[in-house]
C-alpha cells in the first residue's frame, strides 16, 4: 500500500511557529507532526510514502520515499498539490493524509482493508474534541451526513445546526485508480482559476452530486487531532497521545 501526505502549505495560522518550518514539522509533545504521521502510516501497513512539498520544500524531501513538489503551492489548494501525485494516483489505490492531523495505524488499517473505491475516515464523536478547541462546536465544524450503508451524503457545506453533523472527515481517505479518474473529471469541468481553488471535502461533494461512485465513510473511534493554531498544541497535550 502507497500513502501520500500533502504537506505544500505553509499554515500561517501558527503564526510565527511556521516562519522557518512547513506546519507539518512543528513538534507536539516532542515529536512532529509529519513523523507521527509517518510511524502510523509505517505500522498501519504503508511500504511506501510519498510527500507533497510546497513551503519550505527543502525541510521534506528526504523525509519520505518519494517527494513530488507544487511549485505554485501559494496559489493553489488541496487538490492541486494532491494532483502532482497523480502518477502514483493512476496507478494503485493510495492512502491520503493532510499533513496536520495525527492518529493511530488503527486508521489506516481500517481504510487500506475497505474495499471502495473512495472512502474517508470520520470521528463519530467530534462534538467534544470541537468543544474544547473552538468553545461552540458550530464555529468550524462542517455538515457530514452519512447513510445506514456508510454512503456519504453530504460533506463540507457550512451547517446551521449540530443535527447536521454526524461526524467530522479526519483529512484521511483512500483513492483508488477508479476513484482518481472522478475526481480528475470533476476538476476537468471547471475552469483552471476554480480547479486550483478546488478543497478535499468539496471535491468529495462534487463525486456525491455526480452520482457515479459512492464515497464510503469510516467510522473511526480512536485518539486523532488537527492542528490549526497554536492553542490546539495545548488541547492535544491533555487530549491525545
Amino acid at each position: 500500500m502507497k500513502a501520500i501526505i500533502l504537506a505544500a502549505g505553509r499554515g500561517s495560522r501558527m503564526n510565527d511557529l511556521t516562519d522557518d518550518r512547513p506546519k507539518c514539522m512543528v513538534e507536539l509533545d516532542g515529536k512532529t507532526l509529519l513523523s507521527r504521521q509517518i510511524n502510523a502510516l509505517r505500522s498501519g501497513g504503508v511500504t511506501e510514502i510519498a510527500i507533497v512539498t510546497g513551503y519550505r520544500h527543502e525541510m521534506l524531501g528526504n523525509q519520505a520515499d518519494h517527494e513530488f513538489h507544487n511549485p505554485r503551492w501559494s496559489e493553489t489548494n488541496m487538490v492541486s498539490s494532491l494532483a502532482t501525485a497523480a502518477e502514483w494516483l493512476k496507478g494503485s489505490p493510495c492512502i491520503v493524509s493532510y499533513s496536520d492531523i495525527f492518529y493511530s495505524a488503527k486508521a489506516v488499517r481500517q481504510l487500506a482493508s475497505s474495499p471502495a473505491p473512495l472512502a474517508i475516515t470520520f470521528d463519530p464523536n467530534w462534538q467534544n474534541l470541537w468543544t474544547q478547541r473552538f468553545g461552540d462546536p458550530l464555529l468550524d465544524a462542517e455538515t457530514f451526513q452519512i447513510s445506514q450503508d456508510g454512503d456519504i451524503l453530504e460533506i463540507g457545506k457550512h451547517p446551521s445546526k449540530l443535527d447536521d453533523i454526524q461526524g467530522q472527515f479526519m483529512g484521511l481517505l483512500r483513492f483508488t485508480p477508479q476513484a482518481w479518474t472522478e475526481l480528475e473529471a470533476v476538476r476537468m469541468a471547471m475552469s483552471n482559476a476554480a480547479s486550483d481553488k478546488l478543497d478535499m471535502t468539496s471535491s468529495l461533494q462534487h463525486i456525491i452530486e455526480r452520482g457515479n461512485m459512492p464515497v464510503k465513510g469510516i467510522r473511526y473511534d480512536g485518539d486523532w487531532g488537527e492542528v490549526d493554531n497554536e492553542q490546539d498544541l495545548i488541547v492535544y497535550q491533555s487530549y491525545g497521545p
